[in-house]
């Protein structure tokens, strides 16, 4: 039949998936394999954390790794001083907006 493989190449398809199970350290990662079993194992990582205490975590793990989450870190509203606040320039008038307004619309 088209479409199905023979025996012995399912035996050789077989033998390498079993060569397959072996993991980097050259461990069999799934020992039952070996012991006639096919049934799958799975092992869990161990967490980075030493202690429940979230401020433990060194910055380079999860999503305080992350410049861009520092934002939402922010402790209140930030009030500029006085000196700052003279440096910026007088926003523009209603009627300044309106010209420059009309002024772009026509370069279009």
């Amino acid at each position: 039949m088209a479409g199905f493989i023979s025996d012995a190449q399912a035996k050789a398809l077989s033998q390498e998936a079993e060569a397959s199970i072996w993991s980097n350290d050259g461990q069999n990662a799934n020992s039952n394999a070996v012991q006639g079993s096919k049934e799958q194992q799975f092992t869990i990582q161990p967490h980075p954390a030493k202690t429940n205490d979230p401020n433990d975590l060194k910055p380079s793990v999860g999503f305080l790794a992350n410049a861009g989450i520092a934002a939402h870190h922010a402790t209140g509203p930030q009030i500029p001083n006085q000196e700052i606040l003279n440096s910026l320039e007088q926003p523009l008038s209603r009627e300044e907006l309106q010209k420059r307004q009309a002024e772009l619309n026509n370069l279009n």
